[in-house]
């Protein structure tokens, strides 16, 4: 089955067009990132059976951009298929489920409400989803089209996890709580590190640490997610690309207080917590992991604080999760700083034997974006740093949706 993946942003669409066999191998026949979407000139980037294609062109919104995709696909030159018939489903990436979806779902008018309904939670995400199911129902208004949920696998979080010290009216009026993401790559990851090791995921405690720009841990207790990092939004947890993570409360009411008395708007401040923090407001501009190891082995100072308190606050949720679920047997890194930067999970990963945690770092050291154990032998908990692969979990959502399965 052929089935087009979209991750559909603000201004931008990721896409994918990936074809599963009888045996549920999936083999990426094309993919490709529009952006700028709506601004004076946008950008199309087309990778097809090893090559590029790239221009500069204005692309007005979601449903142009969604024509030039499919367009491609069907290109003489760049394209990978040849009528547009081929394409038996679509698979989309929804941000934000809330409480009202714990598992996947078929698009129709109820399901494209509820969403809707949800805005709120994450307003700066949800319209473009909204936007890419819009656009293909134009387009290809007879493909079946499924909804996957970031939030949904933390759907098991119990209440002790996921509610806030707040008053607890906050909770039962505006559903106020912490819901969690990443949610497709924890669940597939951690199911695909105990297979590695020849283990049920359901028998084993697991401690996932999907750690790239956005980044995120997960606590998965016999095959649930019993806590998780992220909170209402992609804010809470973790110190990420050009998000702050964790932060007292007081200090957002003391910033909000300021910028508004200079004269910001709540769209600068919101702008603040989510473009301008985290390593690149530490950092001094550096998003990068690698730019920020350079600039501290460089001797930059605050290149040095943003890897430090990187490193830190990643080692500090890992202890708590062992703590909080009784032991850990599986600890893994995944997403594009746990995969490919082995500088960062080197500083992660010192000194903790006294959790059971014994790394060979001189593997740890040559391990970049594949599978492997990095543990040693002798280790209580084994580590391993698994390569994820989200848009395959879309995919075969997608798939077992429209079957009927």
């Amino acid at each position: 089955m052929k089935i087009l993946v979209l991750n559909c942003g603000s201004s931008s669409i990721k896409y994918q067009l990936i074809n599963i066999d009888a045996n549920n191998n999936s083999t990426v026949m094309a993919k490709g990132l529009l952006e700028r979407i709506g601004l004076e000139m946008g950008e199309f980037t087309h990778k097809y059976n090893g090559q590029k294609h790239y221009e500069q062109t204005p692309i007005a919104d979601h449903t142009a951009g969604i024509r030039m995709v499919l367009k491609a696909l069907t290109d003489p030159e760049m394209g990978v298929i040849k009528d547009l018939k081929e394409i038996e489903a679509v698979g989309n990436r929804v941000a934000h489920g809330g409480e009202l979806f714990k598992a996947s779902a078929l698009v129709n008018d109820d399901v494209i409400e509820k969403i809707k309904s949800l805005m709120e939670l994450a307003p700066l995400h949800t319209p473009g989803n909204l936007a890419g199911i819009y656009a293909m129902r134009e387009v290809l208004p007879n493909v079946p089209q499924a909804v996957v949920f970031d939030t949904a696998f933390h759907q098991t979080l119990p209440p002790k996890s996921f509610l806030y010290g707040l008053p607890y009216e906050y909770y039962q009026k505006y559903h106020l709580r912490r819901y969690g993401f990443h949610g497709t790559s924890h669940g597939f990851v951690a199911e695909k590190a105990a297979k590695m090791i020849g283990k049920d995921w359901k028998d084993l405690k697991i401690i996932s640490c999907h750690l790239g720009s956005g980044a995120s841990i997960a606590a998965i207790d016999h095959g649930k997610s019993v806590d998780t990092t992220m909170g209402l939004t992609a804010l809470e947890g973790l110190i990420m690309g050009s998000r702050p993570g964790d932060i007292d409360p007081g200090a957002v009411l003391y910033i909000v207080e300021k910028e508004l008395a200079e004269g910001k708007t709540m769209k600068d401040i919101t702008n603040i917590f989510y473009k301008k923090s985290g390593l690149v407001g530490i950092s001094g501009g550096k998003q990068d992991m690698r730019d920020i190891r350079a600039g501290r082995d460089a001797g930059d100072e605050r290149s040095t604080y943003a890897f430090d308190m990187f490193a830190q606050r990643v080692k500090r949720y890992i202890g708590g999760y062992m703590a909080e679920m009784g032991g850990c047997d599986i600890l893994l890194f995944t997403g594009g700083i746990g995969e490919n930067a082995w500088f960062m999970r080197h500083p992660i990963l010192e000194n903790m034997e006294c959790l059971g945690i014994k790394v060979d770092m001189e593997k740890n050291d040559k391990i970049m974006g594949e599978d492997a154990v990095i543990s040693t032998p002798d280790s209580k908990v084994t580590t391993i740093v698994v390569t994820t692969d989200e848009e395959y979990v879309i995919a075969m959502d997608t798939m077992k949706l429209v079957q009927g399965k």
